[in-house]
Order: C-alpha cells, then sequence, then structure tokens
C-alpha cells in the first residue's frame, strides 16, 4: 500500500512523548500505552477485535486491514487471536507511534501507515478482514467530548463522512468472500451505510448490526 501521500515505516518506535504523560490501559488481555493526544482506548470495542477474529476462522488467508487504527488496540488483539499479520494506517503520526509501539509490544506483526486511506489507489482486492474504527461524532456535537482529539472524532456533519468512505475504500481492497467489521455511532448512521453505492451493487452487504450503549458494529460480507 503505497501513495505520495503515506509513508511506511513497519519498524516499531517510541512515540515522542516529551512533556506528555504516557498513560496504559489494559484492553483485552493487552497493556496498551496511549497519551491524550490520541483517542482512549474504549473497553466496550474489545468486542469489534473478538468479532473479526471469529471471521478470521472462516475467511480467506491473509493479512487483516486496520483503518483509524489509533492507537491500535483493536487491530492488535484481532490479529494475535486470528493469528494473522496485520496493516494499520492512521493519519495521526503520533497515533501511529503508538500502534508500532504497542504491537511490538504484543509481539503482533503489523505495517503501520501513516497517512490519509482515501488518498491510496488499490490496485488489487489484497485483504480478507478489514476493520474499522473512523470518527463518527457529528461536527456540531464534538464540543460535548472535550478530553478527545477533534481529529479522532469528527466525522463530519452527520459523523458519517469517514465511515462512508471506509466502505468505499474496503469495496476496493476486500478478496471476495472477505469481511469488514465497521464502527459508528447511533442507529441513525446506518441508512448512510445502507444506501452506499457498493451495498447498492451487491458488492458489499450488510450481513449484520450488534448495538451497544456506547456505538454500533456493522458487519459487511463481501460477494464471493
Amino acid at each position: 500500500m503505497t501513495s505520495d501521500a503515506v509513508s511506511v515505516e513497519p519498524a516499531p518506535g517510541p512515540p515522542p512523548a516529551e512533556g506528555v504523560e504516557q498513560l496504559t490501559t489494559v484492553f483485552s488481555t493487552e497493556l496498551i500505552r496511549w497519551d491524550r493526544r490520541v483517542l482512549e482506548p474504549r473497553p466496550w470495542t474489545v468486542a469489534q477485535s473478538v468479532w473479526v477474529a471469529q471471521l478470521a476462522a472462516t475467511a480467506p488467508p491473509g493479512p487483516i486491514l486496520e483503518l483509524c487504527c489509533g492507537a491500535g488496540h483493536m487491530g492488535i488483539v484481532a490479529a494475535k487471536t486470528a493469528g494473522r499479520p496485520l496493516v494499520q494506517m492512521d493519519l495521526d503520526p503520533v497515533a501511529c507511534d503508538y500502534a508500532r509501539l504497542n504491537a511490538a509490544a504484543a509481539g503482533v506483526a503489523s505495517e503501520v501507515v501513516q497517512g490519509d486511506f482515501r488518498a491510496v489507489e488499490p490496485l488489487a482486492p489484497t485483504y480478507p478482514l478489514v476493520l474499522a474504527d473512523p470518527p463518527w461524532v457529528p461536527r456540531e456535537e464534538v464540543g460535548q467530548f472535550p478530553e478527545d482529539p477533534l481529529l479522532a472524532i469528527d466525522g463530519g456533519p452527520d459523523g458519517t463522512d469517514l465511515a462512508v468512505a471506509c466502505v468505499s475504500h474496503t469495496a476496493r481492497v476486500l478478496l471476495p468472500g472477505g469481511h469488514l467489521v465497521l464502527q459508528v455511532g447511533p442507529v441513525d448512521q446506518l441508512a448512510a451505510l445502507e444506501a452506499h453505492a457498493d451495498v447498492t451493487s451487491g458488492a458489499l452487504r450488510v450481513a449484520e448490526v450488534r448495538q451497544f450503549d456506547r456505538g454500533m458494529l456493522v458487519h459487511f460480507a463481501a460477494a464471493e
């Protein structure tokens, strides 16, 4: 996955943390390092990691792709549980530093790509599994979450801008018979996903939706 808009640095390294307090959170079985410049790992999202790992049991071979990876915790747990390599992508370089650090600490082979996935033009379907946690807070509501970095939560006017982009990208990189598990917010965001051109065309189908107190997980399955 290469583009003029991204930079690939597969070797893990410590994040720039001078003057910033580094925090830790236990996420599933992993101790995840992060700080307030990135989104705090949410315990409920372990469910997304577990779901991807379960789908991996019958998915085609190959690595897991995680879009909007943040500190990397969800992809790391999914990949470690499934026994698969991992590719992670985020626009924020600090988040990418933490994803590298956390993957190395967990013993997970991860290629971390810093950049905007929307700028990448895939050459061919590559991935059997995609996990995505895009920003999904509607722009007029982001002020309700002052501790969260704006880049990590601002999902545009109705909160679905990045979620829709994740579906578009997945439709181009997902292998036949592959799966996407996408995290979004309230149930009213589902309509924008169901109306997506790649869903109405049959390239992807909404296979299952699971609702939680803090958000919603949507499983898309690729055509065989």
